[in-house]
């Protein structure tokens, strides 16, 4: 199998309409649309969904269904359940494709680099070895291994453990 250079997510970006509103809200709307939106988890307060332009391959963001941009704005049992949950999702991302490392993190505001600065989310960015090369350094692309769509149906599979 010959490895392919998938790079379209960031024209897709670039070029598409931005909608009105917020897309973290808006995903979750309609329970008929979530393998459309990548999602794959919902719980009571927060849901996961694979970042739909990924740093990495199989970068997920943990998010709560409440609009919010600071984790201090959910109360006790939205904050339980997104730490579980983020933490567990790390986990499935170990175990299904065997990063030799994880970034987790949020970031809150717009000097912190948040891209969506008016919703709270949690990243899962898994690591490998050499993962940051120059292509994302000077062609602002990234090599991603597995189109989204087939990394989204196997971790969909996953997922089924957290039901």
């Amino acid at each position: 199998m010959s490895d392919t250079l998938w790079a379209p997510w960031r024209m897709e970006y670039i070029l598409e309409p931005k909608p009105e509103g917020c897309i973290l809200c808006s995903a979750i709307e309609n329970e008929d649309a979530y393998d459309e939106h990548h999602i794959l988890y919902v719980a009571e307060h927060t849901y996961i969904i694979m970042n739909r332009y990924p740093y990495t391959h199989a970068h997920l963001m943990v998010v709560p269904k409440k609009h919010v941009n600071r984790i201090e704005k959910l109360d006790a049992d939205e904050q339980r359940e997104l730490g579980a949950l983020w933490f567990r999702a790390q986990s499935i991302v170990r175990a299904e494709f065997a990063p030799q490392g994880v970034n987790l993190g949020m970031n809150i505001g717009q000097a912190a680099g948040a891209g969506i600065e008016e919703h709270l989310h949690a990243h899962i960015v898994p690591r490998w070895i050499g993962d940051t090369n120059f292509m994302p350094m000077f062609a602002d692309v990234r090599v991603m291994p597995e189109h989204l769509d087939e990394t989204f149906h196997k971790l969909k599979q996953a997922f089924k453990s957290l039901l």
